[in-house]
């Protein structure tokens, strides 16, 4: 598994700190240094969260050098929030790196870009406005980003109660980062069953319906969703490797299948150089 995945290294506060204001995100860190009030998540009405979270460095820091160390090159994003802005400096970051090599010998008709879907219009605008405020003051940032408005709804998949997004970005990702939507986002019921409960979960199943589109090695993580991760690996059918990063609740998986062809195989050459 750390062959074909390169994990992130362990690094101090200082040095993570010093990371992220070197790249221009110097008032995310003073940011994630306000205190504020724990969410209580055994009172039903707090688990309907109306304000944005305050970042948390540490599973930034991580998810960028996910993005770095394995060389992605399109971003696929359920859900939005701090990490949207981690993922654009990272994919820009790549974008310097490897965009003539990607452009020349990769079949890719998205590279470098970031897709965002998001089912609540108030976080949809809080990310744009977050992320456009950064681009004014960091003008080297080139890399495309489109966030997305699509409402959730009840479904099933292979008869199973799922959740869907009504309207999803037309990319084929090779990395994927599974935030959303929250239980109580969801529309419609099915028998009268909706993950609307606070015993529930999410229930996510997009990424198995386009599971077959997906290149050899690309990249998963979901930010806990233990239960909806447990539902996924049931039911894909390609051959996925699985590691639980348990420190910062994420699960990461890992497109081990069989090469389509000559892009394919050229593709995975570029992730392991």
């Amino acid at each position: 598994m750390k062959q074909i995945i390169k994990f992130p290294k362990e690094v101090s506060d200082k040095q993570m700190e010093q990371f992220f204001i070197d790249r221009g995100l110097k008032e995310l860190v003073r940011i994630s240094k306000i205190k504020n009030n724990k969410i209580d998540y055994l009172n039903y009405h707090a688990m309907v969260v109306d304000k944005p979270y305050k970042p948390e460095l540490r599973s930034l820091y991580r998810l960028f050098q996910y993005i770095t160390l394995n060389k992605r090159t399109t971003i696929l994003e359920f859900g939005s929030g701090w990490s949207t802005l981690a993922f654009l400096v990272a994919l820009n970051e790549n974008k310097t790196k490897y965009f003539n090599f990607v452009k020349k010998y990769l079949r890719r008709r998205n590279p470098f870009e970031l897709f965002v879907v998001e089912n609540r219009k108030k976080f949809l605008n809080i990310t744009k406005k977050r992320i456009n405020e950064f681009i004014k003051k960091k003008v080297s940032i080139s890399t495309k980003f489109k966030i997305h408005y699509s409402e959730c709804q009840m479904t099933t998949f292979n008869g199973l109660y799922a959740t869907e997004y009504n309207k999803l970005p037309l990319c084929n990702p090779d990395f994927i980062f599974l935030d959303g939507p929250g239980i109580f986002d969801v529309k419609k019921k099915i028998n009268n069953f909706t993950t609307a409960h606070r015993d529930l979960m999410p229930m996510s199943c997009d990424i198995l319906k386009f599971e077959h589109f997906l290149i050899p090695k690309t990249m998963i993580i979901a930010d806990g969703r233990a239960a909806n991760v447990q539902f996924l690996r049931n039911n894909f059918k390609r051959k996925w490797l699985y590691f639980n990063d348990k420190k910062y609740d994420l699960h990461v998986f890992l497109l081990n299948s069989p090469s389509f062809g000559n892009y394919s195989n050229l593709q995975s050459k570029f992730y392991k150089s």
